[in-house]
């Protein structure tokens, strides 16, 4: 890259022409378009900003940053991974390739357990497999929950969700305690108004058919799971009905080639009932909801 030069003042619009350069140089499609999304991403600041602030000067931080994350672009990093956030809901995170990335489903995911829940106030929102924290930090900035717990069998995905909830403190309703342990492990003994997860859902033997920028950058633990890909899941499901207060929601964020199946599997655990499937934006069966019985079926 041509941004450091002795004795020179580099603003943006000579930022997004050298990381443009740069880009088109590696061979990258759209150079312009990727150097602008970088330039937005860092500063934290919509797309046209770079565009219409052409004449800021770039501080050292930030160049360095460019220099790092324009790299990780041309070796296939995912952009989020490249400039180290990803945006979710009204959230900025910091994300790295210790946890997944957050998408517009589980955005949707949230919205779901936001409509289920807003009749009453209270109680302990749990998500299971947080990852960089995204549900748990929405459903606490955003929810009207006593408590939400987040849970992770990662500990490096346990240290980016802690560092996102002390970076969102101020936009928090609720406290946040983020566990290290297997799905709802470490929570067998709380009684919970909602389960909500993004668990991993993908078969082993799919891994070739995955796009090499998911299959090779993102962590394989929040992927994977077994051969089928229904393991994680199924036994959620088992310990949800024993984690969740009569009436609780578990609401589930699901492979849409699977749907049928994991609403199969939370019909098998009698103790739930009001099964039903929702749509994303796209017309697929990507969610599970589902509430624990008020009382145990004999």
């Amino acid at each position: 890259m041509t941004t450091e030069r002795l004795g020179e003042t580099v603003n943006v619009s000579r930022l997004l022409e050298d990381l443009a350069r740069r880009l088109n140089a590696a061979g990258i499609a759209e150079p312009f378009s990727e150097s602008r999304e970088i330039v937005a991403a860092l500063y934290d600041v919509p797309r046209f900003w770079p565009l219409m602030n052409g004449n800021l000067d770039v501080d050292a931080d930030i160049l360095a940053r460019a220099r790092t994350a324009v790299e990780k672009r041309i070796q296939g990093a995912p952009l989020a991974y490249a400039v180290g956030r990803a945006c979710f809901r009204h959230l900025t995170l910091d994300v790295d390739e210790r946890v997944l990335i957050p998408r517009p489903e589980t955005e949707q995911l949230v919205d779901l357990v936001l409509d289920e829940m807003s009749a009453a106030e209270g109680g302990v929102a749990i998500d299971v497999g947080t990852g960089s924290g995204a549900i748990a930090i929405a459903l606490g900035a955003e929810g009207h929950f006593s408590r939400v717990y987040a849970t992770d069998i990662s500990r490096d995905a346990v240290d980016v969700a802690r560092h996102n909830v002390e970076l969102s403190k101020a936009l928090l309703r609720a406290p946040i305690d983020v566990l290290h342990g297997s799905l709802l492990g470490p929570l067998l003994d709380v009684r919970a108004r909602a389960v909500v997860s993004n668990p991993p859902y993908i078969a082993i033997g799919e891994a070739a058919s995955l796009p090499a920028s998911v299959r090779d950058w993102e962590p394989a633990v929040a992927l994977f799971s077994g051969n089928d890909g229904l393991r994680a899941t199924a036994q959620l499901v088992r310990q949800a009905a024993d984690v969740l207060a009569p009436g609780g929601l578990l609401a589930l964020e699901v492979d849409a080639r699977r749907s049928s199946l994991v609403a199969e599997l939370v019909s098998r655990e009698r103790r739930f009932h009001a099964i039903r499937m929702e749509l994303d934006l796209t017309g697929r069966e990507r969610f599970v909801l589902a509430r624990r019985q008020e009382r145990d079926a004999g």
